[in-house]
């Protein structure tokens, strides 16, 4: 009897500390669900769909379009900020940086659009990078927030400056793709290549013997050093030797032994905030 008790005793013990009771089949699969929704990426699909009816093949955004049909991006909007804080943490590294990039350039293009009549550029708009509020993942963000003191914080990928898009024409173009954690750094890599092929990424003239390179660059220049500091090769202080070992990367075998001779003046591009309209 004091036997049969204590295994009972323990039976129901060993109950409590693992849910009390088994759940029935139903209860089991819904409880399966919940833990793989809580570890899935988001799915952009909606976003996808206004990437693709919005943004044009070099990156630019028919704005007065999607300002005439606004609520297709609000509802991403919403739901970015919809997501629980414990399901972000529970992504990989790649799918926060891409839900990250995704988030930011989806809340400027709903900046932008708010703006009636739109403004020539987002300059124009009071405090549209450190003051006004987005909910990301269930905490309150500037657009400065998701860039500077979580993307730039947080995580050693210097290429997201060629992913963050803040609405002016000398930006990097705006992909007309979500960025996702599975192909992200295929993705990043080959948005590198189209910023540097455009002459406000890069401009090597050798005639001149000058390179000019954006100002994304100089503003950022430190976000390379980690990961692309060199000290025999390329011209300029360490950050910019960092960052030109960064861009031979990305260009012709022929540029990239241009640039690694260091006989050329390195220069900034002006940066043209215009409204990266169609």
């Amino acid at each position: 009897m004091l036997k049969t008790g204590l295994f009972v005793l323990t039976t129901a013990a060993i109950a409590v500390l693992s849910g009390c009771a088994s759940p029935s089949p139903s209860a089991q699969g819904s409880a399966q669900s919940i833990q793989v929704a809580s570890a899935a990426p988001l799915s952009y699909q909606g976003y996808d769909k206004i990437l693709q009816t919005y943004v044009n093949a070099q990156g630019f955004v028919d704005y007065q379009g999607l300002q005439a049909d606004p609520q297709p991006l609000k509802d991403v909007v919403a739901q970015i900020g919809a997501v629980a804080p414990t399901t972000y943490a529970s992504w990989s590294e790649a799918d926060k940086i891409a839900f990250l990039i995704n988030a930011y350039n989806a809340i400027t293009l709903e900046s932008i659009i708010n703006q009636k009549p739109l403004k020539k550029s987002i300059k124009d708009i009071f405090g549209v990078w450190n003051f006004a509020k987005h909910t990301v993942a269930g905490e309150t963000k500037t657009l400065d927030d998701i860039e500077h003191k979580t993307l730039r914080k947080n995580f050693n990928e210097p290429r997201i400056h060629a992913a963050l898009v803040c609405a002016a024409l000398s930006c990097p173009p705006l992909r007309r793709e979500p960025y996702v954690g599975a192909k992200l750094n295929e993705q990043l890599d080959d948005q590198v290549r189209q910023w540097l092929s455009n002459e406000r990424g890069l401009k090597i003239d050798r005639a001149q013997n000058q390179v000019a390179i954006s100002s994304i660059f100089k503003w950022f220049g430190d976000d390379w050093k980690k990961s692309y500091g060199i000290a025999d090769q390329f011209a300029g202080k360490p950050t910019e030797r960092a960052v030109l070992n960064f861009i031979s990367r990305y260009v012709s075998p022929e540029d990239r032994s241009y640039l690694a001779q260091r006989r050329y003046k390195l220069q900034y591009l002006n940066y043209d905030w215009s409204l990266n309209r169609q």
